[in-house]
């Protein structure tokens, strides 16, 4: 395998230069030893609708039987459906979907998931490992079978309006952006069954993305839902990434609410009838909405970024709620605890029911904050954790108090700002937050000051 494409959440390439087929068949091939050597017997695969999934399914199912795993595929949809599959269905022991998430179209991939848990860290390494090992026959083939989940996962779905006053949710009207992506048909059956008035744009499934990229964390693939909610008078509007694990938000005046703000609305939700709960964030995340979450009664973490982290976190804590920046969402409250772009969306339009206060209303009321987009710094690859190391020793030294969960985020009187190594490139990852543009501007000149000792220079602009 290209040693690039394990990555720490997941294993990504590009198709045809980084990753191929053969990889795919390998992949389930190491994979199925791992879940017969732990007393397992059974995947679920599912794939999203890029050109180059259909093959990738095709030589992974090959190695997973080969290597004498059952497999049960799902086909087409949603990365949340086949964390759904997997966690419903009998005698599933985990799972695999072929994804290339919201990466540009030529990328693919894996995510998987084993026994409710995410698999990736040391587990991925370890199958890239077990890849460079000559692995023996064994006696039995599995046996692949095809089971479609989308009525039961459709089903699930609309239990997140339980308990909703059905008349307030005659009232809504949503904009739903899939993007050509692989929530395009749970949508559209979706839909049929919502209350309320709902537009869909781009349900159809198609892998060169004709209208837009699938990634709502691009503002500018959010000018078709903006368009939508404006002209239609919508009450706010949804998008999701190619896999709908992640989402954005538009509310009715075509504002985008920041991906992290979105935890702020779905802990509005859930902590009334869950006071003291834990809620897990990543590292990224807003003063405002720790301060949000600690204001509604729950116990904000902030923890390590990445979607397997926040999940394995939530795991081990009991924790029922998580966030990222990035658009995910995780709800232990009702649902699995995975990240399910769809779900979420459900909830929070629940959120602006049940209280009889809009999305657009929550989010007017949101503190405002002066705060940097996520500042990529490129460095080389051998010395981005010396010099987030280096950068922490000067403020111990200083005798500045820093959070180490993840590369480090140091707070002080002004606001705060992070700076971490990147998990899958040659980069420093680094963000900082104030309540004022004055304030801002004095931390980024300590963050920069820090640099500047290692001989980083952060981009202009950034």
């Amino acid at each position: 395998m290209h040693p690039s494409i394990l990555r720490e959440y997941d294993i990504r390439g590009i198709y045809g230069r980084t990753l191929f087929d053969a990889d795919a068949y390998v992949i389930g091939r190491r994979f199925a030893a791992v879940v017969l050597a732990e007393g397992g017997a059974r995947i679920a695969v599912g794939r999203d609708g890029r050109l180059s999934s259909p093959a990738l399914e095709a030589a992974l199912v090959a190695g997973l039987t080969d290597g004498g795993v059952d497999v049960t595929r799902i086909g087409l949809g949603p990365t949340p459906m086949l964390y759904f599959a997997e966690a419903s269905m009998p005698e599933q022991d985990g799972g695999i979907q072929i994804t290339g998430s919201h990466n540009p179209g030529d990328h693919n991939g894996f995510k998987i998931v084993f026994r409710g848990r995410p698999f990736f860290g040391a587990d991925i390494r370890r199958l890239g490992q077990m890849a460079a090992v000559e692995q023996a026959e064994i006696g039995r083939k599995g046996v692949d079978r095809a089971v479609c989940p989308m009525a039961a996962y459709g089903a699930a779905l609309l239990g997140a309006l339980k308990g909703v006053d059905r008349a307030a949710l005659d009232q809504v009207r949503i904009g739903w952006d899939t993007g050509n992506g692989a929530a395009g048909p749970v949508m559209q059956a979706l839909i049929a069954q919502l209350p309320g008035e709902h537009i869909l744009l781009f349900p159809d499934v198609n892998g060169h993305f004709p209208n837009h990229h699938p990634d709502p964390s691009n503002a500018a693939n959010l000018a078709d839902l903006r368009s939508a909610v404006l002209s239609n008078h919508l009450d706010f509007g949804v998008a999701f990434d190619g896999d709908a694990d992640r989402l954005g938000i538009v509310d009715a005046r075509g504002r985008i609410i920041d991906g992290d703000r979105l935890l702020s609305l779905a802990a509005a939700d859930v902590l009334p009838d869950h006071p003291g709960a834990m809620v897990v964030a990543d590292i990224k995340t807003s003063q405002a909405v720790i301060d949000d979450i600690a204001r509604l009664g729950g116990q904000p973490l902030l923890w390590k970024t990445g979607h397997s982290h926040i999940k394995s976190k939530m795991k081990e804590t009991g924790a029922i709620l998580g966030g990222e920046m990035t658009g995910h969402l995780f709800y232990a409250d009702r649902w699995y605890g995975f990240d399910d772009a769809i779900y979420a969306a459900l909830r929070i339009i629940a959120a602006s029911v049940r209280p009889g206060r809009s999305v657009t209303a929550m989010h007017e009321a949101m503190a405002v904050m002066h705060a940097t987009p996520e500042i990529r710094i490129p460095v080389a690859e051998e010395a981005k954790f010396d010099i987030v190391a280096n950068v922490a020793e000067q403020m111990r030294a200083a005798g500045i108090a820093a959070d180490l969960t993840d590369g480090l985020r140091v707070t002080g009187p002004d606001g705060w700002w992070l700076l971490r190594p990147s998990n899958t490139e040659a980069m420093l990852g680094a963000r900082a937050e104030s309540a004022s543009a004055q304030g801002l501007a004095r931390v980024l000149a300590q963050l920069d000051a820090a640099l500047a000792q290692c001989g980083v220079v952060r981009p202009l602009g950034g």
